[in-house]
């Protein structure tokens, strides 16, 4: 999966997440380089139905085509992996304590952390986080069993922490509008990049979009 999403080390707006699935390995490849070519300020890698050496394979192949961008790489759930590639993690409710993973990786990795209410968002920002995931805002073909994340709530937590926080869950270029008086710093997406047949072009298209709605 890939997101395009926030830089937090550039305050950038644009995080693709990608997975591979239903992809053979080069067309895999090829969707994230054009991501990147299309503007993609951070990348995030999420394998769900991997094995830990060929997610740790992978991995170094989507950091070669990320490092040639100078753009950041995150590893969904797996601190091993990400340590493995020398990038960042992003940590949910049930992985690794963002306190535990901030002492194990240090002060220069980029931790992100998943929060659906002001309580996880203020607590994940003390433990460490450098930025937040907050949704879905609408439903995802990502996960079967999907919490909707309001935008009031979305605006709730933007409000009460001061680290960047984006917004994911299908969202797309054509349905940004409604996020347009949110304070956020970021989009992240998937399947709007992932599903189209030119990932740069529609890269592009949602970086103009999201540049829209954020300052």
């Amino acid at each position: 999966m890939i997101y395009v999403g926030i830089d937090v080390a550039k305050d950038k707006h644009d995080c693709f997440i990608t997975n591979s699935d239903g992809y053979d390995e080069e067309t895999f490849l090829n969707k994230v380089k054009g991501a990147c070519l299309g503007g993609a300020t951070i990348i995030q890698l999420r394998e769900k139905n991997k094995s830990t050496l060929e997610y740790y394979e992978l991995a170094v192949k989507v950091k070669n085509i990320t490092d040639a961008y100078n753009i950041p790489l995150i590893i969904d759930d797996r601190m091993d992996i990400a340590m493995a590639v020398g990038c960042g993690v992003h940590l949910g409710n049930e992985d690794m304590p963002i306190s535990v993973a901030r002492k194990i990786m240090g002060e220069n990795c980029i931790i992100g952390a998943t929060a659906k209410t002001v309580e996880v968002a203020k607590k994940a920002e003390a433990d460490g986080a450098d930025y937040l995931g907050c949704g879905a805002i609408y439903p995802t073909k990502t996960h079967v069993k999907t919490k909707i994340t309001s935008v009031e709530t979305l605006n709730d937590i933007c409000a009460a922490v001061n680290i960047p926080v984006c917004a994911i869950g299908g969202l797309n270029k054509d349905n940004l509008s409604v996020l347009e008086k949110s304070p956020i710093q970021g989009v992240c997406v998937v399947s709007a990049i992932m599903d189209a047949d030119d990932t740069k072009k529609a890269a592009e298209e949602l970086k103009k979009s999201i540049q829209k709605i954020v300052a």
